[in-house]
């Protein structure tokens, strides 16, 4: 797919393509998985029309059709995977976070907990030969933590048999902006799918999306019960819009979740996920990570569509990223 252009699509000519790729409709999977209102709004056609186009791009990108079990199983063998070169942690998610079809991935937990893990991801994706997926991340900060000096201590800190390229490489291929509402937060994603439609026939195309943190300008927006129904509307089309990217680009989508406390709770950890049902069943595989003793962290796989849930595992954080115990 990677050699096709949407203008390839029957009816799409120059002008189309323009107000296409305006609408953030960049390739031809995108196309193939729009909704017919929107793809006639973007392009200023008729819903008939939209119907058609959106017809031929899933044929063009073999998207939509049945497959037998075994099929699908063949398939899956080939899914490459981001590990973190921390065993017991990548044993817990099956191996490692896998490229689409496992389009997100929600680590629930107090944003100051998971911030290494989390800008860490961002780090070994660019290496092959160290379980990364030699590509670029996207990363959309809502809580201004971004520090580009971090991704410094954990480069240097790395310790393997090939030879690490300087952190100006590393830095290159990692694509940051600021989240400053909820509202833009949305837009920043139209703002990856462009980014990530030029980047597609690059070196190195973005196979890791990040946002830092998911809820936390919802949470500060949308306070009131009047206000939850709301609130709930727009992070089920976030999230939504996140799952498509991931299809759209076969990447890996990771983002942070905040935890509130339960009062209903007498015993045992009161902590819940922010953003509930909806952000919870658009995760494939969630996580929640907790501090333990030592400079430990616990990791328990909440759930997952193929792994047994409440499994853990332990792993150090400290300036030079995860380490195993």
């Amino acid at each position: 797919m990677a050699e096709l252009e949407i203008e390839d699509l029957p009816g799409v000519g120059p002008t189309t393509a323009d107000k296409l790729r305006e609408g953030g409709y960049t390739t031809i999977e995108g196309i193939a998985t729009a909704s017919y209102a929107d793809l006639a709004e973007a392009a200023e056609i008729g819903e008939s029309t939209a119907k058609k186009m959106i017809r031929e791009a899933r044929k063009m990108a073999d998207i939509g059709g049945f497959k037998t079990g075994t099929t699908v199983l063949e398939e899956r063998k080939t899914v490459r995977k981001l590990k973190s070169l921390v065993p017991d942690f990548d044993e817990l998610l099956g191996a490692a976070l896998k490229q689409n079809p496992s389009p997100s991935f929600m680590v629930n937990s107090d944003p100051e907990r998971v911030r290494s893990l989390t800008r860490w991801r961002s780090m070994p994706s660019f290496l092959r030969n160290a379980g990364g997926l030699n590509g670029s991340c996207i990363y959309i900060d809502t809580e201004n933590t971004f520090r580009p000096e971090r991704i410094e201590q954990m480069v240097d800190g790395l310790e393997l048999d090939i030879e690490v390229p300087p952190i100006e490489q590393f830095l290159e291929r990692i694509h940051v902006a600021k989240g400053y509402t909820s509202d833009h937060q949305m837009l920043l994603v139209d703002s990856a799918r462009e980014l990530a439609g030029e980047l597609l026939e690059s070196e190195h195309p973005v196979r890791l999306f990040i946002v830092d943190s998911l809820t936390a300008h919802f949470r500060a927006e949308y306070s009131g019960r009047g206000t939850l129904s709301v609130r709930q509307q727009k992070l089920n089309k976030h999230m939504y819009d996140l799952a498509k990217l991931a299809e759209e680009h076969n990447a890996v989508v990771l983002v942070t979740n905040q935890v509130q406390s339960n009062p209903a709770v007498f015993f045992g950890d009161p902590t819940k996920p922010v953003g509930g049902n909806i952000v919870g069943h658009a995760s494939k595989f969630r996580m929640y990570l907790r501090k333990s003793k030592g400079g430990k962290r616990v990791a328990k796989l909440v759930d997952s569509p193929s792994l047994p849930p409440d499994g853990e595992a332990a792993f150090l954080v400290d300036t030079t990223g995860m380490k195993p115990l």
